[in-house]
């Protein structure tokens, strides 16, 4: 009997044994399936009762005494400088953007979740700050991010990339030398400083160097720095505004090659057209052939620069001195042929006169042939009187002796026609050499022209050497 009451204490303490170690088992697997469950984001949010029945609260302002202000902190960082339009005056930047700020309701522990510490959720799910920036002109052509994060304290983490087509007063008065200063001003659309209380969460400095490692792209320009300044206001119904100062400045190699050195080109060929001869159309066609290439130019500058300007760029002024001097160049060559012209209008009327001199010339030599027969009768009346002074033949001597005094006179006649004829062959010669000295000497006007030409070289030179010293000179001056 003692053995069956000992077998029977031995069954039932193995028995409660067995159910003790079942129900350990038992706990340990529930234990094991709701440390699973609480693994899961979607605890997180049954935690936080986020669920489609309770996201009003959510679409609030996250605060729990409205008096109380949101503290947002905001960082842009410049990814890529895709344009600027000069004429339109717009600056087309790719900035990222960040804003962080705390939700009240919004808390839990990490150690119940497995170590969750943050949770990317849809960003329509939580309220956010309504940012806005002043100088935007279109709406961002960037898609909105998607989702938001928030961490287990209850901090709010939104990214946003944006395509900005925003207004940037342009100040060309340089250009192509010139530096712009493109301004970004945050704030929000609707709320006040006792809603919404804004600050940067980076200085210049770091947003600068941030800005430099990020950079993929900066079309034309080159990024200098990015400087942050924060407007708190300071009446209940002034807004925070942080304003994000972007400086670059232009790449001029391809304007100076481009641009600046073919006008000077241009300035160089009408310098050497002075050493073309005036005399000529050839001068004047060329001169203004290279004026209407400079207004090909002066055509293409106009496309760039905007029309509004406070001051007139200095590369206007540069084009439009140029295209001055040219003018005046080709003025004065207009001026130079004028005279030459002039000249040769009398050369015309000296040439007339040539004319009536050569028909006196003809007559001249008419005359010179008629003494040229008196000369032969004169030589031969005198060797007539030298036979009749020795001996001649008896057929002769009758004849010379009873015309001697007849001949005598001849004689002198002759001679006095020989001395008349001379005279008159001094006469033609000597015009004829006057004239050939007329014609190898310039006119008068030509003379003049000579001289103008001579002048005018040297005061544009001058002007030129001067004109070109300043612009250059206001160019390089910071």
């Amino acid at each position: 009997m003692l053995k069956a009451v000992m077998l029977t204490g031995l069954f039932f303490l193995l028995f409660l044994t067995g159910v003790t170690e079942s129900r350990e088992e038992q706990k340990h697997i529930s234990d094991e399936v709701s440390s699973e469950q609480n693994c899961s984001y979607q605890a997180v949010l049954n935690h936080l009762k986020m669920t489609r029945t309770n996201e009003l609260y959510s679409m609030t302002r996250p605060v729990r005494n409205y008096r109380r202000p949101t503290q947002v902190s905001l960082e842009v960082l410049l990814f890529a400088i895709l344009d600027v339009v000069e004429k339109d005056q717009k600056f087309i930047p790719f900035v990222w953007t960040v804003m962080r700020w705390h939700n009240e309701y919004i808390s839990w522990d990490r150690n119940q979740f497995c170590g969750i510490d943050n949770v990317s959720l849809p960003a329509e799910t939580l309220w956010k700050p309504d940012l806005t920036i002043e100088e935007m002109i279109e709406r961002d052509k960037a898609p909105a991010t998607l989702y938001i994060t928030m961490n287990d304290k209850g901090y709010v983490e939104y990214h946003n990339d944006l395509v900005l087509v925003s207004t940037c007063r342009m100040r060309v008065y340089k250009f192509p030398f010139d530096i712009q200063k493109c301004n970004l001003s945050f704030k929000s659309f609707s709320f006040t400083i006792k809603d919404i209380r804004l600050q940067p969460s980076d200085n210049s400095s770091e947003a600068t160097e941030w800005s430099r490692e990020l950079m993929r792209t900066q079309y034309e320009w080159l990024f200098i720095n990015l400087t942050v300044i924060a407007i708190n206001g300071t009446k209940p119904l002034d807004q925070d505004v942080i304003v994000y100062t972007i400086t670059m400045q232009r790449r001029a190699a391809l304007y100076i090659v481009n641009f600046l050195v073919p006008v000077l080109f241009f300035l160089s060929l009408d310098l050497s057209s002075f050493l073309i001869a005036d005399n000529g159309n050839e001068k004047l066609s060329f001169k203004i052939t290279v004026l209407l290439a400079l207004t090909v130019l002066q055509l293409i500058l106009n496309e760039i620069l905007p029309a509004s300007s406070n001051r007139i760029p200095l590369i206007v002024i540069y084009c439009i001195g140029i295209f001055g001097l040219m003018l005046l160049s080709l003025v004065e060559t207009i001026f130079v042929m004028y005279l030459m012209d002039k000249d040769s209008v009398s050369q015309d009327e000296t040439d007339q006169d040539g004319s009536l001199r050569e028909d006196y010339n003809k007559h001249s030599k008419v005359h010179f042939s008629s003494c040229h027969d008196e000369l032969q009768k004169w030589t031969r009346a005198t060797f007539v009187y030298t036979v009749s002074a020795g001996e001649t033949p008896p057929e002769q001597l009758p004849v010379v002796k009873q015309d001697n005094g007849c001949k005598l006179t001849e004689e002198y006649q002759a001679l006095e026609r020989l001395s008349d004829a001379l005279k008159e062959m001094e006469k033609t010669l000597s015009l004829l050499l006057h004239n050939r000295k007329d014609e190898e000497k310039p006119g008068y006007w030509t003379r003049v022209a000579k001289r103008v030409n001579r002048v005018f070289l040297i005061f544009y030179v001058t002007m030129v050497s001067v004109f070109l010293a300043c612009i250059f000179i206001n160019w390089s001056i910071p």
